[in-house]
């Protein structure tokens, strides 16, 4: 039945092609949907390139994120936050130079006015005075850099659907 939709012969790859053909036609049937969906705009920052490399890995597996730059100090993020205009920053605490905290409270000041880009803080350290600490800075949201995955992923949508609408 569907195969005969298929508007070119492949021989022994039809199969192949069947498949194929049939994903596009789903994408395109719900093209309108899949537009409404805004993606998550978001800049990775952590002093470990390993973890950045594993996260940015991770985070690429979602449909609606999108990884918009990477740094590895409080300083490059202030600068990388007025290019990139990303809706996240996940931002890593402890880093050389200035931290997470200090960098989350820097971008508050610089910009004068509510970021448009809202910070997930994430942390080796899930004690209540570092939670307090980031949330004074303006952090939204505190995550557990050894928690689980899902918890991350849900941190960071929760945080971004103000931003999404």
């Amino acid at each position: 039945m569907c195969a005969a939709e298929c508007p070119v012969s492949h021989g022994r790859n039809q199969l192949l092609c069947f498949q194929l053909y049939h994903i596009c036609q789903c994408q395109r049937r719900h093209q309108g949907k899949i537009d409404e969906v805004r993606m998550i705009r978001l800049l990775l920052v952590d002093d470990q390139q390993g973890i950045r490399r594993g996260l940015r890995m991770r985070l690429t597996l979602e449909p609606d994120i999108t990884v918009v730059g990477e740094a590895n100090t409080g300083e490059q993020v202030l600068a990388l936050v007025q290019s990139l205009a990303p809706d996240i920053v996940l931002m890593d605490i402890e880093m050389p130079g200035m931290d997470g905290i200090a960098a989350t409270a820097a971008l508050q000041e610089c910009t004068g006015a509510p970021l448009q880009s809202v910070v997930v803080m994430l942390s080796i350290h899930d004690d209540g005075l570092t939670r307090a600490r980031a949330q004074a800075a303006g952090a939204v949201a505190f995550v557990e850099k050894l928690g689980r995955i899902e918890n991350l992923l849900a941190k960071i949508r929760q945080a971004a659907e103000p931003a999404r609408k």
